[in-house]
C-alpha cells in the first residue's frame, strides 16, 4: 500500500525554499524525515531507547555521514566503502549535538541516536546548514522528552546584505560565515569566521539567522501537528529528596564560598572542595550513603555551583582571585624549539599551548575529499589535547571529535590573516601541555607567534580570549567573565571564545546556556572581550612585534615560477628522467602543477640552499629560453669548426647556435680562430630563422661597423676560375 506522506514547505526567498518530508522513509525509526533543497537530500533518523541506563549522562551520538554516491561518485581507498569520518563530517556532528544535547532532559540517560546522511547532493546547496533542522523535525515527531524544537542555519553577507544559507560560490564573496543554532525563544549556539568584522555586526548578523530559525521551527510545528503529535514517553527519572538536598546546601555552602573567594590555585581549591565533599559523605551513615550517595553527590555539586555564582555576582571576584575583566598572567616565547620552521609557548594561568609550523609545497597541502567538497587546504592547523595537560591518566583513541572541533576554531582564526600570495603549506600544530580553561585560544596566540617566527608574512597578528556569563534572571543581575577558568566554563551561563585582530573579529564559538539572553548583554559581553583579546594581542606583540623577514636558515625556502604548459616536458624528461636528476643533484623538491585558467605550468621549488635553487631556476631559465629576433646577447664560443664556431647564451646555459664564419666580420675570414677562439664571450645580434637555410641566424659583425668602400660580393652566374670552384665547395662544407 502507497505510504501516507507529509510535507512542509518553507521559502528562503530568491527562489530557494527548504522542504520537510515524512512518511514515505525510515518508518521503523521513533522519527525519519527527508529534508530536501534543490537537488540536496539529507535523511534524518532518531531513535532512543526505552531501557533507562544507570549513568549521570545522556548517552547521545549524533552522527551526520555523507555518501559518494549521493554526488555520483566511488570512495577513494582500496576498499571502495565509507570508512570513519571525515573532518568535515565530524564538525556537522558537533554543531547539531551541541544545540540538542542541553534540550533533554538531565536525568534522561536512555542510549539516544540521531543519525543524519546527505542521501543526494546539490553544489549549489551546503548540506551541513539543513543538519540540525532535520534533527529536530525528526526528534518532534518521537515521542522523546526534548524541550523545544531547534533549527540551525547558516549566514553570509555579501555586497552588505546578509544572505541565509548562501551557496559555496556567495560563500567565497562573503565577509562572514556564521552558523546559528536556536529555538524559537533563544540563540543557544554560534559559530563561524569574519573578515575582521565589528562586534555590532555580529549581533546583527545573529539576529537575522534567528527570524530565519523562527520560520523553520514553524514548518516543524506545522508538520508533527499534521502527522499527529504522539505522547510523551514515561521513564524513570532521577529521585529527589527536598529535604536532603536542603541539609546537604547548609552544610556546604558557607565552606565552598569561603574556598572559591580564598583565591587559591586549582590544584589547592580542589583539594579543598574534595575535603568538603568526603566531610558531608562522613556525616551520613554507610545504609544512607548507599541509599542516597548519589543525590549527597548531585546535592553538593549544586551548592557548590551556587556559592561560585553567588561571590561573582555579590562580590565581583571569581575563584582564583581575579575580577571579572582580569586577564590572568601571560608570558610568551618565540623560536624554543632549535630544529623546526616556527615554534612559541603561551602560558596564560593554568593554561599552556606549545606551537609548531611546518612549510612545504603544494605537494603538502591537506586534501579535503567528501561528496559535497573536494580541494585542498594550503593552511591547516591540527590540535592536539593530551591526557597529562589535566593531570590525568586515560586511554588515548585517536583524535577526539573535541580535538578536531578546537583546532577548526584555531585554523579559521588565522587562515584569513595568512596572506594569498603565500607560496608555502603550511602546517600549524598545537600541543596543549597545561589545561585550565580556553586551550584553544591558547592555540590561536600561539599559532600567530609560530607562523611569525616561521618568516610567514602575516597581514596581522590574532589573539583569543575566552568569556563567561553569570546570571541572575530574576534580579536581573549578571557578571561578564573575561578569560574563563575551566571551573567557570561548567558553572557559567554562556561560554563564548572571540578571535580578532587589533581591527575585527576573526572567528568565534559560542555556547549559551541561558533562556532568553538579551542581545544588550551580548553586545556587552563581546565589547569586553575586545579589551581583553587585545590586552592579549599587546603581549604577543611585545614578544614579537612582526614577521621574521625571512624563514630560518635551516627551514626550506621556496621559489615558484610559471612557465608556458608546452615546456613542462622538457622539465620533466623521459619517465621523469630529467627532474629527478636535477631535485639529487640539487637537494631541492620540485613540484609542477598545471594552472588550467591560464594555461601555464607552475614550478614550485623548495631548498634549504640558495645555490641548489639557483641551480633549478638556471635549468628552467636553459629550457623556456627563447631569444628575441633582434636582441644582443652575450654568448661563450664553446666548439670551434671550420665553417664556424658553435656558442653557447651565458644567460641560458645549454642552448647553443652556430655563428657561421661569414657572420664573424665584414671583411673575409679564412680561419674561424682569426676572429675567436674557445672560451671567449662575445655580443652576437639574433636573426631569427634564416629562411635560406631554415636554421637560427646569429651575427657578431652585424654589430660592428661596415668598414668604409664595403661592398657585398655578388656571384658571377658564369664560369668560375679554381679560386671560384674553392670558395663554392668550402660554402657546401660549411652549409
Amino acid at each position: 500500500m502507497k505510504p501516507k506522506v507529509f510535507k512542509e514547505v518553507i521559502d528562503l526567498g530568491d527562489g530557494r525554499e527548504i522542504s520537510i518530508e515524512t512518511g514515505k522513509l525510515a518508518k521503523q525509526a521513533h522519527g525519519s524525515v527527508v529534508v530536501q533543497s534543490g537537488k540536496c537530500m539529507l535523511l534524518c533518523t532518531v531513535v532512543s531507547n526505552y531501557e533507562q541506563k544507570d549513568l549521570p549522562f545522556l548517552p547521545l551520538t549524533v552522527d551526520y555521514r555523507e555518501k559518494f554516491a549521493a554526488a555520483g561518485r566511488y570512495p577513494g581507498g582500496f576498499f571502495k566503502r565509507e570508512a570513519r569520518p571525515s573532518d568535515g563530517e565530524v564538525l556537522t556532528m558537533r554543531l547539531v549535538d551541541r544545540v540538542l544535547r542541553p534540550l533533554f532532559p538531565k536525568d534522561y540517560s536512555a542510549e539516544t541516536q540521531v543519525m543524519i546522511q546527505l542521501m543526494s547532493h546539490d553544489e549549489n546547496v551546503m548540506p551541513e546548514a539543513m543538519a540540525g533542522l532535520a534533527a529536530s523535525a525528526a526528534i518532534q515527531l518521537s515521542d522523546f522528552p526534548f524541550e523545544c524544537a531547534i533549527s540551525e542555519a547558516r549566514v553570509g553577507r555579501v555586497d552588505g546584505k546578509f544572505i541565509i544559507n548562501p551557496t559555496r560560490a556567495q560563500l567565497a564573496e562573503s565577509d562572514l560565515e556564521m552558523m546559528i543554532g536556536a529555538s524559537a525563544d533563544s540563540v543557544m549556539m554560534v559559530e563561524g569566521e569574519m573578515d575582521e568584522i565589528s562586534e555590532e555586526d555580529m549581533v546583527e548578523a545573529i539576529k537575522f539567522a534567528h527570524e530565519a530559525i523562527k520560520v523553520q521551527i514553524e514548518a516543524q510545528h506545522r508538520l508533527a501537528d499534521a502527522v499527529g503529535r504522539k505522547e510523551v514517553r514515561e521513564y524513570e527519572g532521577e529521585h529527589t529528596d527536598a529535604d536532603l538536598e536542603k541539609k546537604v546546601h547548609d552544610m556546604t555552602y558557607d565552606k565552598v564560598y569561603a574556598v572559591a573567594k580564598d583565591g587559591s590555585s586549582k590544584k589547592e581549591r580542589t583539594e579543598a572542595f574534595a575535603a568538603i565533599k568526603e566531610e558531608v559523605k562522613a556525616s551520613f551513615s554507610e545504609e544512607e550513603l548507599e541509599e542516597y550517595g548519589g543525590l549527597v553527590s548531585d546535592y553538593y555539586r549544586k551548592a557548590e555551583k551556587a556559592a561560585v555564582r553567588d561571590l561573582t555576582l555579590n562580590e565581583g571576584l571569581r575563584l582564583d582571585g581575579r575580577k571579572t575583566n582580569e586577564v590572568r598572567d601571560i608570558w610568551c616565547e618565540v623560536d624554543y624549539l632549535p630544529s623546526v620552521h616556527g615554534s612559541s609557548v603561551f602560558t596564560r594561568g593554568e593554561t599552556q599551548a606549545l606551537a609548531t609550523v611546518t612549510l612545504g609545497t603544494s605537494r603538502d597541502a591537506n586534501q579535503i575529499d567528501m561528496p559535497s567538497q573536494e580541494g585542498e587546504e594550503r593552511f591547516y592547523l591540527h590540535y592536539n589535547f593530551p591526557p597529562f595537560c589535566t593531570g590525568e591518566a586515560r586511554p588515548i583513541r585517536g583524535t577526539s571529535r573535541r580535538e578536531i572541533g578546537h583546532g577548526n576554531l584555531a585554523q579559521r582564526a588565522l587562515k584569513g590573516m595568512v596572506p594569498e600570495d603565500c607560496p608555502y603549506t603550511v602546517r600549524v600544530v598545537s600541543e596543549v601541555l597545561e589545561s585550565n580553561g580556553s586551550s584553544s585560544m591558547a592555540t590561536v596566540c600561539a599559532g600567530t607567534m609560530a607562523l611569525m617566527d616561521a618568516g610567514v608574512q602575516m597581514k596581522k597578528p590574532v589573539s583569543g580570549i575566552a568569556m563567561g556569563l553569570i546570571s541572575d534572571g530574576d534580579s536581573g543581575k549578571y557578571a561578564v567573565l573575561s578569560d574563563i577558568l575551566g571551573d567557570e566554563d561548567h558553572l557559567g551561563d554562556m561560554d563564548f571564545k572571540v578571535t580578532g585582530t587589533a581591527d575585527g573579529i576573526t572567528a568565534c564559538q559560542m555556547d549559551i546556556k541561558v533562556k532568553g539572553l538579551s542581545y544588550d548583554i551580548l553586545v556587552n559581553a563581546l565589547k569586553q572581550a575586545r579589551d581583553g583579546r587585545l590586552h592579549i594581542l599587546g603581549k604577543l606583540t611585545d614578544t614579537i612585534a612582526q614577521p621574521n623577514a625571512d624563514v630560518k636558515s635551516y627551514a626550506p625556502k621556496m621559489v615558484s615560477v610559471r612557465i608556458p604548459n608546452e615546456f613542462i616536458g622538457a622539465i620533466i624528461g623521459p619517465g621523469g628522467k630529467v627532474i629527478q636528476e636535477l631535485q639529487k643533484e640539487t637537494d631541492t623538491t620540485i613540484v609542477i602543477n598545471e594552472d588550467p585558467e591560464t594555461e601555464e605550468g607552475i614550478i614550485e621549488i623548495l631548498g634549504t640552499g640558495q645555490e641548489g635553487i639557483d641551480a633549478v631556476l638556471a635549468k628552467i631559465d636553459s629550457v623556456t629560453f627563447k631569444p628575441e629576433v633582434g636582441s644582443v646577447y652575450e654568448v661563450k664560443v664553446i666548439k670551434i669548426l671550420d665553417f664556424g664556431a658553435v656558442v653557447e647564451y651565458v644567460d641560458a646555459p645549454g642552448n647553443e647556435v652556430l655563428l657561421h664564419i661569414s657572420e664573424l666580420a665584414w671583411d673575409r675570414t679564412d680561419n674561424v680562430t682569426d676572429v675567436v677562439n674557445m672560451g671567449d664571450v662575445i655580443d652576437v645580434k639574433y636573426f631569427g630563422i634564416d629562411k635560406r637555410t631554415r636554421k637560427e641566424k646569429v651575427s657578431k659583425k652585424a654589430l660592428e661597423p661596415k668598414p668604409e668602400g664595403y661592398q657585398e660580393r655578388k656571384s658571377s652566374g658564369g664560369s668560375r676560375d679554381n679560386k671560384g670552384r674553392d670558395n663554392r665547395n668550402r660554402d657546401k662544407k660549411r652549409d
